[in-house]
Order: C-alpha cells, then sequence, then structure tokens
C-alpha cells in the first residue's frame, strides 16, 4: 500500500462509537429493472395489469413527467397518479400513503439499493445512456495528464460507458480496478451520493479517480471520502473537468465542526424515509450529547427545507439521513448541521483528521 492510501482501520474509531449497521431487510419488492422506457418495461408494468400507478421522476425529468404520467394511463387503463416530491435516489421511496394507493411505483432515474426494503412494488427505470464512442473520450483523457492509475466511478446513467471506456484507456497504458461496493450498491463502480464503497474498495490500487457523469454532486461526494484527486468527466459535453478542491471542502466542513464546539443544545434529525432511516444511531447520538453535557432531542422529519429549522432553540444540528443534507445544503441553514463523525469531532470523541465521510451502508 502507497504512503497516500488511509490506515485499513481508518473507520475502526466509528465502528466502536456508533451503531452496527442494522442485518439486511428482507428481499425488498423490486418488481423490475430496466434501462429505459423500452418495450421490457412496458411488457412488464402491463403485466402486473395495475389498477393504480405512482409514477416518481427526479427534478432534471420532471418536464416531460406529464406527458409520461398520460402515456401509461393510455397504455394501461390505470388511474396515474404524479408524485410532486423529487425523487433522489431509492433511499427515499414513496410511503404507502403518499403513493395514493398505487398498485405498483415507477421510479425514473435511479436503480434498487439492495439493503432497502420499499413501501410499494417498484419498477426502476434506470434511464440509461446509450455509451458513444470511447476511443476520442479515451484520447481527450489520456492528453490531459491524469494519473495513469486510475479508479472509474459512474452515476447509474452511465454505467453502460464504465467497460467500454476500461478498455480504451487500457490500450492507453492506463491501469484501472473495478469492484463491487458493499450491500447498498447494485453494481460495482457504482456511485451513490451516500456510498462510494465501491471507489474505495480500490482506492489503495489508483492514485486519482475518474467520476462518469453529469454535475458536482457525486465527485464532491467522492472527494469527501478519499484522499485521491477527483476528476470528473462528462460524456455528453466530452469536458474533463479540473480536480475537485477537496482541501476547500474539507475545510469548510471543519469551520462548521468548530462552530458547534461550544453548542449545548443539539437537535438530531431522522429521516422518515426508509432508506435514510437511522433511529438508533440518532438515539446513540442523543444519549452521547447528554453524556458529553449538552441537550439534544431527536426530530423527525421527511423533506427538510432550510426553513423547517427556523426559529428553534437549538444550537446545532447532527443530520442522520442523507448525508448530503449537511453537506450541500449547508448554506440553507441558519446554524451548523453536521454528519454524525462531525457531531463526534465536535465532541472530542475522533479527531479532526482523517476527515470521515458519512456512509450509508
Amino acid at each position: 500500500m502507497d504512503a497516500k492510501s488511509p490506515p485499513a482501520d481508518a473507520d475502526r474509531d466509528l465502528r466502536l462509537l456508533l451503531p452496527p449497521a442494522a442485518e439486511s431487510p428482507p428481499a425488498a419488492p423490486v418488481a423490475g429493472v430496466f434501462a429505459d422506457l423500452g418495450a421490457p418495461f412496458w411488457e412488464a408494468l402491463a403485466g402486473r395489469a395495475p389498477r393504480s400507478v405512482a409514477l416518481q421522476v427526479p427534478a432534471g425529468l420532471v418536464r416531460d413527467a406529464a406527458r409520461l404520467a398520460r402515456t401509461i394511463a393510455d397504455r394501461t387503463g390505470a388511474r396515474v397518479t404524479l408524485l410532486n416530491r423529487a425523487c433522489f435516489g431509492a433511499c427515499d421511496g414513496p410511503a404507502t400513503d403518499e403513493s395514493n394507493g398505487a398498485d405498483v411505483v415507477v421510479a425514473l432515474g435511479h436503480s434498487p439499493i439492495p439493503n432497502v426494503r420499499l413501501a410499494v412494488p417498484t419498477l426502476f427505470v434506470e434511464m440509461r445512456q446509450p455509451p458513444a464512442d470511447p476511443e476520442p473520450m479515451a484520447d481527450r483523457i489520456a492528453a490531459s495528464g491524469i494519473p495513469r492509475r486510475l479508479g472509474l466511478v459512474a452515476s447509474v446513467q452511465h454505467l453502460d460507458l464504465v467497460e467500454p471506456l476500461r478498455e480504451a484507456l487500457r490500450r492507453r497504458g492506463f491501469s484501472l480496478p473495478i469492484r463491487p461496493g458493499d450491500r447498498r450498491l447494485a453494481y460495482a463502480a457504482q456511485a451513490l451520493g451516500c456510498n462510494y464503497s465501491s471507489s474505495e474498495a480500490v482506492a489503495g490500487e489508483v492514485d486519482a479517480f475518474l467520476f462518469l457523469g453529469t454535475g458536482e454532486f457525486h465527485p464532491r461526494g467522492l472527494a469527501l471520502t478519499s484522499d485521491r484527486p477527483v476528476y470528473a468527466f462528462d460524456p455528453l459535453q466530452g469536458r474533463l473537468e479540473p480536480p475537485v478542491d477537496r482541501e476547500r471542502l474539507v475545510a469548510r466542513r471543519l469551520l462548521y465542526v468548530a462552530q458547534a464546539q461550544s453548542a449545548r443544545r443539539f437537535g438530531i434529525l431522522v429521516s422518515t424515509f426508509a432508506g435514510q432511516h437511522r433511529p438508533a444511531m440518532a438515539e446513540a447520538l442523543r444519549r452521547r450529547a447528554e453524556a458529553a453535557g449538552r441537550e439534544a432531542v431527536v426530530i423527525a422529519f421527511g423533506r427538510l427545507q432550510g426553513t423547517d429549522l427556523l426559529g428553534r432553540d437549538l444550537d446545532a444540528y447532527v443530520n442522520t439521513a442523507c448525508p448530503r443534507i449537511a453537506t450541500d445544503d449547508a448554506g440553507l441553514f441558519e446554524r451548523p448541521v453536521l454528519t454524525p463523525p462531525e457531531f463526534l469531532m465536535a465532541l472530542g470523541s475522533l479527531p479532526m483528521a482523517p476527515y470521515r465521510f458519512d456512509t450509508f451502508r
């Protein structure tokens, strides 16, 4: 293992201080997984003969959602409800009452999370992008001077590009190990906003990571989990971005930790979404706050807005739901919102370095 690799027991302190993950639940009612809205999807949906369908889409696909809802109704004869709440992943699928009595949910733009049990049988349509010619992409990446020992990570929409681009880069002298992640990831090389275990599995074999996808969401999360440089390649635009400024990201997070060190009253946030629901951790953190002479109260929520925490007699918050609420939405809140590892740093139970991302397992 080279000098840049994290120690094998880097998370030992967290395992000792936080509750272990629950055992895997029974098999989730995943009714099917499809690459796109092609014939196999329509055959599977018709085969279920649903009386009522709930359609859930991410924010980026809302423009065409009403048209798709009408198409589903026309082709199945079912009553279709378009869910207004944007979906960020299989972690926040609709509860039974939220799905308006649907027999089946159609979830666009996401893959199932194997260890998340869903309330309603769900057809996942991953909306995968057909991979373009990898050769010009590989030429552009190779010419950039990016490290040759490279870890590939992708959002689900671009996973079909991983192997073709991997082979093209291998022919140009790159080493690109790929390993499966833990029980939360459906595919090797996949990235979720709360879990980058497929990249963690190869961290000791690479000098940098290359994320395949669009936007800054996943590259920033990956950078918080690893000390390796993280580059992002947008397959749609053919654009390679410079490495994420991890030092700046971590410094900003540690500033919130420092602000919370003097807090006396904490709100421990626990999500009601099945894939983000960690009540045992919330209770453990509440007890740890009280053991340290602080006050703490557990606050339950579904979708959290910045205004939801206004006017409360609390000095800081600890978020046990999606870690990106704390890291990406920090500017929306008037008080510091910490992840569980950051909270333990604020109490002095964990050192400030190495920085630990709140990875869901």
